[in-house]
This record gives C-alpha cells, sequence and structure tokens, in this order.
C-alpha cells in the first residue's frame, strides 16, 4: 500500500500529460508545493501550452520535463511513475517498469502506479467502481442518479466524470464516489472497490492489450482484490465475467435479464425507463442492487430509473426530420453495440453507417444480423467499412443484399476531413430513407481513423441531420 507520506521523498514523475496527468500534477502540487516534479509525454506543444494555462512553471515549485520522441528515457530516474491510462502498457521501457516496481511490496526500488491506485489506497470514503466493455457509463451515471436521490453524498469520477486525485484532498468518511473504471485504468492495480459492478467482456482495445485475456485480467482486477467485507455485482449471463466473480471473496449478487424479469415490480419500472433495449436491462439491474445495498427506499430508486436520461452518443434519439428517425449511436465501437442497437430498434431501421478504425475485430455476427434484418442501405465508413461489407457478401451470397455507399477518402478525393466524411453519408441517409424508417449510426468500431474521437463523429452526426432538414 502507498500511503501519501511515502511519496514526500520520492522523486515522481507523472508519465503522460492528459487529463489525468494535469490532475495528478495539480494534486501533487498542493501537496508538496516545493517539490520537483516530472512529466514525460511524447507530445510536445500540447505541454507548453498546458504549462501555460495550468500554472506549471510557477516559482513555488520545480518542474523537469522530458518531452518528445525519447520520452521514457526519463523512467529510469523516478522512485514512482504515476501512468496515465493512454500510455500504452507494452512499449519495451513500460514493461520494464512494470516488472522492476516492487517497493510497494517492501523491496525497495521503483513503482509504477496510476491516479487509480493512488486514490484507492487513501479514500477514506466508499468507492463504487463499475466495468464492462459497454455499459459503464449508463450505469456509473445512474448508480449516482439513485444516491443522490437516496440522500448520499456522491460523487461522479473516473472515466466520466472528474479525476479523483484533486478530490482526494477533501475526501471524507462520508463521501462515496461512483468511479467508471476503464481497463487502463484497472491495469495492474493491486486493490479493489468495497462495491464493484463488472458487466460483461467483449473483445476490444485488442491494439493495446495481447489479447482477449490481457484485456479480461486488467478488468478483473475491480474484483480480485475484493475481501469478505465487500460486494460483487455482476453478469452471470457472461461466461469469462462469471469465472472472475467465482474467484472473487466478495459477496456476490448476480444480475441478469431473467433475474430482472421475475422481479415484477422493478422489471416494470425499467420497462418505463427511457432507456432503450434489454442489454439496458442488465444496466439498471446492477444500479437498483446497488440501492438495495445502501437500503434506498424502493419508490426513491424507482423514481430515479424513471427519470433518468439516455446518456449522450448511447443509441440517442436525434429526432425526426422529413419523416426519418434518426438515432445517434456514435460510442457503438464494438460489433455487438450495433447489434444491441439493431435489436432494440427492430425492423424499421433501413439505414445504418457503419465502419472506423480497424482493431482486428471479427465482424461476422454483425453481417449476420444486418443479413436477416430489412436494412435497405449500407453507408460505409473507412476502413473497416470494408471488411464489414466483404462478411455481408459472404453471408448473403449475393441475394438480397442491401445497398451500399462507401464515403471513403481515397475514393472520393473531395472528403478530406471527417466533417466532409459525415456531411456525405448524412445527404446519402436522406436520399435514400424512406418516410417512417429509421437511420441508424452505430459504427461497430473506434473513430480514430476518421474523426477525432465518438463525441465528434456523434456531433457531427447531429449537425447535418438537422442542416439537412432544413433544406
Amino acid at each position: 500500500m502507498m500511503v501519501l507520506n511515502e511519496l514526500k521523498k520520492k522523486k515522481i514523475l507523472i508519465l503522460g500529460f492528459g487529463k489525468e496527468g494535469i490532475d495528478s500534477f495539480l494534486f501533487l502540487r498542493k501537496l508538496f508545493p516545493k517539490k520537483t516534479l516530472g512529466i514525460a509525454d511524447q507530445k510536445i506543444y500540447s505541454i507548453f501550452y498546458d504549462r501555460r494555462k495550468k500554472g506549471i512553471g510557477e516559482k513555488r515549485g520545480k518542474v523537469r520535463l522530458h518531452l518528445g520522441k525519447n520520452y521514457l528515457k526519463a523512467l529510469k530516474d523516478y522512485d514512482v511513475i504515476i501512468k496515465s491510462p493512454g500510455v500504452p502498457i507494452h512499449l519495451p521501457k513500460v514493461e520494464k517498469a512494470f516488472e522492476k516496481s516492487s517497493f510497494a511490496q517492501g523491496y525497495g526500488g521503483r513503482r509504477i502506479t496510476s491516479q487509480t491506485e493512488i486514490f484507492f489506497e487513501n479514500c477514506p470514503g466508499k468507492i463504487i467502481g463499475i466495468t464492462g466493455t459497454k455499459g459503464k457509463s449508463t450505469t456509473t451515471s445512474l448508480i449516482y442518479q439513485i444516491l443522490k436521490k437516496g440522500g448520499f453524498q456522491a460523487h461522479l469520477v473516473g472515466n466520466i466524470g472528474k479525476p479523483v486525485l484533486s478530490l482526494l484532498l477533501s475526501a471524507t468518511p462520508k463521501d462515496i464516489y461512483v468511479f467508471e473504471l476503464s481497463a487502463h485504468q484497472l491495469y495492474n492495480l493491486r486493490k479493489s472497490p468495497q462495491i464493484a459492478v463488472f458487466l460483461n467482456i467483449y473483445p476490444e482495445h485488442l491494439d493495446y492489450y495481447k489479447n482477449l485475456k490481457e484485456y479480461a485480467r486488467a478488468k478483473a482486477n475491480i474484483t480480485l482484490h475484493q475481501t469478505k467485507k465487500d460486494y460483487l455485482i455482476f453478469n452471470k449471463e457472461d461466461k469469462i465475467v462469471s469465472g472472475f466473480a467465482r474467484k472473487s471473496k466478495a459477496q456476490k449478487i448476480p444480475i441478469s435479464i431473467k433475474k430482472i424479469s421475475k422481479s415484477v415490480e422493478f422489471y416494470d419500472t425499467c420497462r418505463k425507463s427511457q432507456l432503450k433495449g434489454d442489454f439496458n436491462l442488465l444496466n439498471m439491474a446492477a444500479a437498483i442492487e446497488v440501492g438495495k445495498i445502501f437500503k434506498i427506499p424502493k419508490e426513491k430508486i424507482k423514481k430515479a430509473v424513471k427519470e433518468f436520461k439516455p446518456l449522450p452518443h448511447r443509441l440517442e434519439l436525434v429526432g425526426i426530420f422529413k419523416g426519418i428517425t434518426f438515432y445517434n449511436d456514435a460510442l457503438s465501437t464494438i460489433p455487438e453495440t450495433a447489434i444491441f442497437a439493431l435489436d432494440a430498434l427492430g425492423d424499421r431501421v433501413e439505414t445504418i453507417m457503419l465502419g472506423g478504425f480497424d482493431r482486428k475485430i471479427d465482424f461476422k455476427n454483425l453481417a449476420k444480423r444486418v443479413s436477416k434484418s430489412k436494412i435497405k442501405n449500407v453507408i460505409l465508413f473507412p476502413t473497416t467499412g470494408e471488411k464489414i461489407w466483404k462478411e455481408i457478401l459472404k453471408i448473403s451470397k449475393n441475394r438480397g443484399l442491401p445497398r451500399h455507399f462507401f464515403v471513403d477518402p481515397i475514393r472520393n478525393r473531395r472528403l478530406s476531413n471527417g466533417a466532409d466524411i459525415m456531411k456525405d453519408a448524412v445527404k446519402i441517409a436522406y436520399q435514400n430513407t424512406k418516410k417512417g424508417k429509421i437511420c441508424l449510426l452505430s459504427c461497430a468500431s473506434t473513430s480514430f481513423s476518421i474523426f477525432r474521437d465518438y463525441k465528434e463523429k456523434g456531433d457531427l452526426f447531429r449537425k447535418y441531420v438537422k442542416q439537412f432538414s432544413r433544406k
């Protein structure tokens, strides 16, 4: 365990200087005003921008900058390395740092840690950790709303909320931190939250991890260090999740669609919520179980569930324009989420937008689902759009194929950026989707080959849907 006082005499390096890295720096500067801190990041210009913006070069604290392509050389010169989630784990120097990370076990030497781990080891309040390949943001937000309705002093943190370290300065035993946890944040974690919610495991981030097994093992740290006093709420319908649950020492609360269907009272509440699709039943079930642990009255839980609004970019209704219903599911980054979206919306989906960055994921099941649907138009983004279309061709064997449209800068030079690509895609959707039908953006791939992130993709989709509606 690393208590904060241990950091006082250690040489500390912040590895990666994005949102979390900046928060870590500001926290350490308040804790140790005169301490020299190291910052290492591959980027150069953003660092200097942040120095001006955040006052990193102030007189009372010293900063050592390690920037550019050789930024990892600095690792050997520090006792404690606080790694940000975005820094890849399999860079040789980072792997070596993990291998030699030892002083936490009492052997002296160097330790590589994270903002999440430091928070977990020093937080006086309760932590509810939520993870899963999909559904964690919705579940985290709903748990937060239920706790607020129950009168608790809750905070929304992690992937969906604020970085956490600065919150340690004012944390009390009464505080409850509802913490959305990615696999990157959970990787190599030596402590688990008091209440863990483990939703599902699907193949994702296989460009970051060596394989699905390593990715799943990172996720499993949410429960593998729990004690008999802790709680694990887990999806018993997911074989990988159930396997890790069996190894957990925590008190286990299994959830499933079947289980919540038998609870007539809560099932009726879930069906009346604004969240669409059976996959959201599991998210609601998990949040409801957290409410029960805190003994929140049923009526307050039900009220929170009914009033909860879907988060942006997650099967979000953009509106009905020119008789066409548009749904923004920009956070769909794996085939399973596109399949869930199609299951939730049914046969009215006539146009779907698919494709994006290639992370070596299999699209066969998605192709089968598209082939069985009543989809008439498939709008395909690079680079996985081509892979998805080839799978659809294999399965359908040219029988009853939907029309396909490649919205690709290589095929069309005038499409020079993400805005051009989305504008063209939405234009095609308006031209080919009939009134009374649905156009669904659910790409089953990440955005990075075209858009900055899923938010930019979803925002551009909304923008052009509304813009073309006025023409």
